[in-house]
């Protein structure tokens, strides 16, 4: 098990667990819960919750979409980019499956 991203809040942690079991990677999401005591104890990277993968040769590629959440957001994110899907069709940013061929918007 291996720490890949270290979250903003409970909700940031939670999304990018979900885009990364889309991609078959199994993940958790630890210390949401000291997110509840902000102000009662120091906000470090220790107590901000953080995200994990299961499988240590899953770490590559979860770091691959960790880069992705990072440089270009959360899908569906005011200002995140347009994307083009496979069969060549542009989609905005806020559609998360291709709105021709209903394929789902890659990481």
């Amino acid at each position: 098990m291996k720490k890949v991203y270290i979250a903003k809040n409970p909700a940031d942690a939670h999304l990018l667990k979900g885009l990364l079991e889309g991609e078959n990677i199994e993940a958790d999401v630890r210390g949401e819960f000291l997110y509840g005591v902000r102000g009662e104890v120091p906000i470090t990277p220790d107590t901000c919750p953080s995200v994990w993968v299961m499988d240590d040769a899953d770490y590559d590629r979860a770091m691959e979409v960790v880069s992705a959440f990072r440089e270009e957001g959360p899908p569906n994110a005011i200002g995140s980019k347009a994307w083009r899907c496979s069969c060549g069709e542009e989609n905005d940013s806020q559609f998360s499956e291709c709105w021709s061929c209903g394929k789902a918007r890659p990481i």
